[in-house]
């Protein structure tokens, strides 16, 4: 017989709060929960950290960052160095991937999380009523819950897919060589980070997407410079197009052209995991694609449960299932009134070069009156210069008071750039406050700084301004005259 584990063995038959799910927003909200004083128990099916630790944000990073070592020394000849085509050894690659999970995943352990006061259980949440679930079997009874079982791959009715051992961002990370040809469906964020990836890495990579551009969410003008960049490192890019059928090694496109792969990796969006949590017999509404209905506070259709990250429909990033997960927890316990943020969840494509956005984007910014776009090209950013990545741009969303209400980076580490656009969204800055403060040079951050200091002049040279600069220059000049004089 098994001994009990005290992680997930040990845990009473009525809690304060129950979170189901362990991921980003499951653990901040249990952790938050925790730190009020009142009793916790977190339900997680499998491991804790969620897909941004094990499948999602940090093995893609590191798979990034690995390809990019091959990108420099590829292209290294440009700033004349040579040092020819690097050699890949992809098993240490995937080596240097799972390490980087390693180091990360003790912070999300359930061990890490009982020292701050959860409880731990491991097991499949099946609710039972409105203020009920089971775990394997086992009653638990709750004041309050919070739901963040976040959302899993989702896989296209493709004739013939079935039958073929494909790849999604869950499975990847399984991968023990590197696939000679890497077949792409879907030509989203992770779509294109992937497809960039594996075509530095050495695979012969065909990325197809339904949409007329790559990145459809973005601005065409933005998305076209990373559609650049990935022809440039050989991925063959096919927009417009849809996979109707696939074969054991070969795809046949709607237009009948036929891709030949060894490998498929499947990324074309991802569906809530909410199917199995029994959320009728809690009284929990979900629309009709399975995503859990909620208010602005986080609150679903029964008053003692929340949702927080993926599940909700909001923006999936972890960073809004964070700040999802501290909201829903306060909340509950507390009785709090917040509300999300609807300045817009800032977002990151971390392909090379990167599109960071915050705010209204610029496709809205384009059919919303009152407002416009102040653009600086990269040529004008001497950091881009420096490093011969003069292809991006900056792109402020302007309202009629000059406040920033929307931002676009393109370009090398614009999502570490976008980091004080995003503060400048939330507070309603305006393009003077931007203008006005320091910024360190040589930076990237110099092209959010200049276009600010663009938009200023603009305004300073209106006839309006001109005439009132001028007749204040005038006057001053006379005044130093007449003082000049009578010394």
């Amino acid at each position: 017989m098994t001994e009990p584990d005290p992680l997930y063995d040990e845990w009473p038959q009525r809690v304060d709060v129950v979170v189901v799910g362990g991921g980003t927003a499951g653990i901040v909200a249990a952790k938050t929960a925790a730190r009020f004083g009142v009793d916790v128990v977190l339900i997680e099916r499998e491991r804790t950290g969620g897909d941004c630790l094990w499948t999602g944000c940090v093995p893609s990073k590191a798979l990034i960052a690995a390809a990019s070592a091959a990108a420099s020394a590829r292209y290294s000849h440009r700033f004349g160095v040579d040092s020819g085509t690097p050699r890949v050894d992809f098993p240490r690659v995937m080596e240097h991937v799972h390490g980087s999970i390693a180091h990360i995943a003790p912070i999300d352990s359930p061990e890490a999380l009982t020292a701050d006061g959860v409880i731990v259980v491991h097991g499949d949440a099946v609710f039972t009523g409105p203020n009920s679930l089971t775990v394997n079997s086992r009653p638990l009874h709750f004041g309050q819950a919070i739901l963040a079982t976040g959302a899993r791959p989702s896989v296209p009715p493709i004739d013939g897919l079935g039958s073929v051992d494909y790849l999604t961002s869950d499975t990847l990370w399984n991968l023990k060589s590197l696939p000679e040809r890497l077949l792409v469906i879907g030509a989203g964020t992770i779509g294109c980070e992937m497809a960039q990836a594996f075509a530095r890495l050495g695979s012969n990579v065909t990325l197809v997407g339904r949409a007329a551009t790559i990145l459809p969410k973005e601005d065409d003008t933005a998305s076209s410079v990373v559609d650049a960049a990935l022809r440039e490192d050989g991925v063959t890019v096919l927009t417009s197009t849809s996979i109707v059928e696939i074969g054991a090694d070969s795809a046949r496109t709607d237009s009948g052209l036929r891709v030949e792969f060894d490998q498929v990796l499947i990324a074309v969006g991802r569906t809530p995991r909410t199917d199995s949590l029994g959320l009728d017999a809690a009284d929990v509404d979900v629309d009709e694609r399975g995503y859990v209905v909620v208010d602005d506070h986080l609150a679903t259709s029964n008053p003692h449960i929340r949702a927080a990250g993926d599940l909700t429909g909001h923006p999936q990033f972890t960073h809004t299932a964070g700040m999802h997960g501290s909201l829903a927890a306060s909340n509950a316990v507390l009785g709090l009134p917040r509300s999300i943020d609807k300045t817009g969840a800032p977002r990151v494509t971390f392909t090379d070069p990167e599109i960071a956005s915050v705010g209204i984007d610029i496709k809205a910014a384009r059919r919303i009156a009152g407002l416009r776009l102040q653009t600086l090209q990269h040529e004008y950013v001497d950091r881009a210069v420096t490093e011969g990545e003069t292809g991006g741009s900056t792109t402020l969303v302007l309202d009629r008071k000059h406040r920033i209400v929307g931002a676009c980076v393109v370009g090398p580490r614009a999502g570490e750039t976008i980091g004080e656009l995003v503060l400048a969204v939330k507070l309603g800055v305006r393009t003077r406050d931007v203008a006005g403060a320091s910024h360190p040079y040589p930076t990237y951050n110099d092209g959010p700084w200049n276009a600010a200091i663009a938009d200023v002049r603009t305004q300073l040279d209106s006839p309006l301004a001109a005439r009132a600069f001028g007749t204040l220059a005038q006057v001053r000049t006379a005044w130093v005259r007449r003082r000049q004089a009578k010394a």
